[in-house]
């Protein structure tokens, strides 16, 4: 067996990020509720996406990789982190996001064309049959060139990436350890790709084995994302040469909460920015955050996460999403 230190990462966020308790919200929903403050992880803007660059650039630094390539929606967290590491590294970012030309860059887009990022837009209709190609012709652009490129698939969600998210789990392990505080019994995360959900069920399995893990999905359906993340998990596990064996079954998703469409804000999604920023001073997004903390209130009130139960929400990041939304916020 090793450990997740054993592979090589080149460190890029400010870690530990904050581990910290929502006591007002915990009191109003008879919980014990805890937020993973990894929007603090601070590199380009934080988020998530951090903890898996940090083993994705290390790769891509090794094999001499001066273009970088990936893809996302819009207001992609993941895309702008990539277009910031690629930069602190020198090498060239080029994002392939799905959606139409905007008539206004705010938000992540804004801070896309800030990092320098070249970026192709597809149609939302036909981005998945598209996606594949148009990064491969990048690709095979840059190898015309004389270049090396690297393609980071969506969200960075890749074995390797996932380890990110074990190393997570450790964390917060280590977090609690000096004050004796209980494993919490449920960890709820967004899930858009599912790497992140793929690192946390190998940590868990390793340092909190009765802890369950609830993915909110803001895409995908849960028939898609369980095999994935079974599969991810798998794979992250084997590379670390650990025993544990996942089947989709095993992997929980609640597919219920990402309304209209990904990328588009929620009703449910709104009513929890709000009752986290003026019950906590906790800002979340409408695109991932806000979606899975409506999920989390959806399932205490359901008695799916049982009264008293010890939650940790990870906050993945994501606020620069607020302000291109402003005008569908202030409607509600």
């Amino acid at each position: 067996m090793k450990s997740v230190e054993e592979f090589e990462r080149v460190p890029l966020g400010f870690f530990p990020t904050p581990h910290e308790p929502l006591p007002r919200l915990s009191e109003a929903l008879g919980i014990t509720l805890t937020i993973k403050r990894d929007d603090y992880s601070g590199f380009g803007g934080g988020g998530n996406k951090v903890r898996k660059l940090e083993y994705l650039m290390a790769e891509a630094c090794k094999t001499g990789v001066n273009v970088v390539i990936t893809t996302g929606g819009h207001q992609s967290n993941h895309a702008r982190m990539v277009a910031a590491a690629a930069r602190k590294f020198g090498m060239r970012p080029v994002l392939v996001l799905r959606g139409n030309p905007p008539a206004n860059w705010q938000g992540n887009l804004l801070l896309d064309k800030l990092f320098g990022a070249e970026v192709q837009f597809l149609d939302p209709d036909g981005y998945f049959t598209q996606i594949e190609g148009a990064m491969q012709a990048h690709a095979d652009a840059a190898i015309a060139r004389g270049e090396t490129p690297m393609i980071i698939p969506l969200g960075g969600a890749t074995p390797l990436g996932a380890l990110g998210y074990v190393r997570a789990v450790e964390e917060m392990a280590a977090q609690l350890a000096p004050s004796q505080t209980p494993a919490p019994d449920f960890i709820v995360a967004p899930t858009g790709s599912g790497g992140t959900l793929a690192g946390l069920h190998v940590g868990t399995r390793n340092y909190w084995p009765e802890t369950q893990v609830i993915g909110v999905s803001v895409s995908a359906k849960a028939d898609w994302f369980q095999p994935r993340i079974a599969g991810m998990a798998q794979d992250c596990a084997d590379l670390l040469q650990w025993p544990q064996r996942w089947q989709p079954d095993d992997i929980w998703i609640e597919d219920g909460y990402v309304g209209q469409a990904y990328g588009v804000p929620s009703d449910g999604g709104i009513d929890a920015i709000y009752k986290l920023a003026q019950l906590e001073g906790v800002l979340l997004d409408p695109v991932y955050t806000g979606k899975a903390m409506h999920g989390l209130f959806s399932l205490v009130e359901l008695g799916r996460i049982p009264q008293g139960s010890r939650v940790t929400f990870v906050h993945c990041g994501g606020s620069p999403a607020l302000y291109p939304f402003a005008d569908r916020l202030l409607e509600q």
